[in-house]
């Protein structure tokens, strides 16, 4: 079978005649005369497409034959018709010319060698610690290489041209032919994905991430497409953002920093206010709670209200002395108990009195002796969990 898709890595549509199918796990290897369908080789990611309207679901290489996986058995055997997800390939081959790219301004720049770049992925590791500023340099440089138009050249070269590059053979394919990808003087290395025929095909490189692992840097990037893609998107926010805040596009960054500053103080002032009513709210359920020998009970429910709040109300509730709070509380998916007393209090441990009364909303949860909370799925027996709760504590102090 010919291999054309090293002849022509623009190919889009092509037809083939099928000579051979195989049945394998309900799916059917199909072998063509020729393909420009790209096949999963050393881990690279392969192209996909369609067969006569069938789509193509993995292709691969095996004793140098190229094997298309299709869903369903095709009819005709002459002629077929073979079309690639051309967007889908050129995406890939981008992503491969942009990694060598980057390949190369990370060694010229700071000396680094590029230890992993997995086929299909969108981040490069490298072997040195960088700073995020580094990026910027990486960058500048990356899209001035796109811009000069570098043309890529792919090699075949024999045993002596390969010393020369200081190239290996490897033992496992010391019999196979090397095919060397090469940027001018800049790189040359095996490489047996497709890219496009110049830098310029990348269009831009983005750096989107720096994260680091012990002495290595990994670096998440887009290009291409997504990177011109992800370019349009944040303009269009932009120009939203421009026109809500009625200024200029390079005025929105200091309208959002001053907005920034306004809610935090206005989020400052809501919570101080917040805290202020809820010390109202104490003083009045101190003042109405029913009182059994001193010690104050105060039995509530509390509907779709902030579970945050009601702590807030409890701690302050119980900073007094002889207080016992009986919360309970429902929310759209669930139902709350909070039990706490104060710590001149050891009554009854909160935390034994709550997974008692849990149990009948079907929940679970725990804490200490002086405070103690879960939640259960059902509602319906809220009020006689905390009547049972509240008898309990009743029947110690009588």
């Amino acid at each position: 079978m010919e291999k054309s898709y090293y002849e022509n890595i623009y190919q889009k549509e092509f037809t083939a005649e099928i000579i051979n199918v195989t049945e394998k796990d309900n799916k059917y290897h199909v072998e063509l005369d020729k393909s420009y369908f790209y096949p999963n080789t050393d881990g690279q990611v392969c192209d996909t497409g369609w067969i006569n309207n069938f789509p193509v679901m993995f292709i691969y290489e095996e004793n140098s034959r190229i094997y298309h996986v299709l869903e369903v058995k095709p009819i005709k055997i002459h002629r077929v018709s073979c079309v690639i997800d051309f967007d889908k390939k050129f995406t890939i081959m981008q992503q491969n010319l942009g990694k060598h790219v980057l390949s190369i301004c990370f060694q010229e720049l700071f000396n680094a060698n590029t230890i992993s770049s997995p086929s299909g992925s969108s981040f490069i590791e490298i072997d040195k610690n960088l700073l995020q500023e580094d990026l910027l340099k990486v960058e500048e440089m990356s899209n001035k290489l796109i811009s000069d138009n570098i043309k890529i050249q792919v090699l075949y070269p024999n045993n002596a041209e390969l010393k020369k590059m200081n190239i290996k053979k490897s033992n496992a394919n010391k019999n196979e032919e090397i095919r060397v990808v090469q940027i001018l003087d800049f790189q040359a290395c095996p490489c047996k994905a497709l890219h496009p025929i110049s830098t310029i095909e990348i269009q831009m490189i983005k750096l989107t991430k720096l994260e680091k692992r012990g002495n290595i840097s990994r670096i998440e990037f887009i290009c291409g497409r997504a990177a011109v893609s992800d370019y349009l998107d944040k303009y269009m926010a932009i120009e939203k953002m421009s026109k809500l805040f009625g200024c200029k596009d390079i005025e929105v960054l200091q309208k959002v920093e001053a907005l920034s500053g306004e809610l935090k103080k206005a989020l400052a002032e809501k919570s101080s206010l917040k805290s202020e009513i809820a010390d109202y709210e104490v003083l009045d359920m101190l003042t109405s709670a029913e009182t059994i020998k001193d010690v104050r009970i105060i039995k509530s429910i509390y509907n779709d209200v902030d579970i945050k709040h009601t702590n807030v109300l409890a701690t302050k509730l119980v900073s007094f002395p002889k207080v016992i709070i009986l919360f309970g509380a429902k929310t759209a998916d669930k139902t709350y108990l909070l039990f706490m007393c104060s710590k001149d209090l050891n009554l009854i441990s909160m935390n034994l009195l709550l997974k008692d009364a849990i149990t009948l909303i079907d929940g679970k949860g725990g804490g200490s002796d002086f405070s103690a909370q879960g939640a259960g799925k059902s509602a319906n027996n809220l009020s006689s969990s905390l009547e049972y709760a509240y008898n309990k504590v009743k029947g110690l102090l009588l």
